[in-house]
């Protein structure tokens, strides 16, 4: 039986705040729309496979070789300024509409929210106080912690290690199932947020499933405690 978290952890990128204003960007760029979706499936795989050697980089770094070589593909170059330009938006992403009620339900019920990010810690801190939600999250976490990228178990771990937790008593919300097949496997209780697609039935499955944000941070919400409150 499931009980409620003490902390939920949210993924950001993707989960929180949108990347669809880079699509446009791209596009300018002479790239098709799908480009945005290469872009980031591409630095997630450098991601992994440095994550899978115990090695690292800045995901903002990996991005960029992956801006190169989507635009190679395409027979195409960009100036240093507009490469900069178009991977500086990841600083001003815009959340998901329903992305504050979402931590907002959770923090009413006495649940702790955290961020837990690929991206750095200052660029995450950026998006939630440009979006007006810093004040709902305790701390925020970034793989710069343990210089490994999601989804090391080590990642989610050190999480709920740093939040004075067990694995278990903490939560993972994504919209990501390769990031809740790394929670799971770490011990964290997990939530996914599908908005229309799929989860793959050959990774860990998730504990919760909503079509939004705002539904799965519900779900969460309104589970029983594991002890009654004080």
């Amino acid at each position: 039986m499931l009980v409620r978290p003490k902390a939920v952890a949210f993924d950001i990128i993707g989960t929180v705040f949108s990347m669809e204003p880079m699509r446009p960007a791209l596009v300018a760029m002479g790239l098709p729309p799908l480009a945005l979706d290469f872009l980031y499936t591409a630095g997630l795989r450098d991601m992994f496979a440095l994550a899978a050697t115990g090695t690292f980089a800045p995901f903002q770094s990996v991005l960029s070789g992956c801006l190169d070589e989507v635009l190679a593909m395409h027979g195409l170059s960009a100036s240093p300024e507009d490469k900069t330009a178009l991977l500086g938006m990841m600083k001003a992403l815009p959340p998901h509409e329903d992305a504050k009620a979402a931590f907002a339900v959770l923090a009413d019920a006495g649940v702790r929210v955290f961020a837990l990010s690929n991206g750095a810690a200052a660029t995450t801190r950026g998006l939630l106080a440009a979006a007006g939600m810093e004040g709902l999250v305790e701390r925020v976490f970034s793989i710069e912690e343990v210089k490994l990228s999601k989804p090391r178990a080590e990642v989610y771990r050190h999480a709920a290690r740093a939040a004075a937790l067990a694995p278990g008593e903490m939560a993972m919300i994504a919209t990501h199932p390769w990031d809740l097949h790394g929670a799971r496997i770490a011990g964290l209780m997990t939530g996914y947020v599908a908005r229309g697609v799929p989860y793959s039935p050959a990774l860990e499955a998730p504990d919760l499933t909503g079509e939004t944000l705002l539904e799965v941070a519900s779900a969460m919400a309104r589970l029983g405690p594991s002890q009654p409150d004080a």
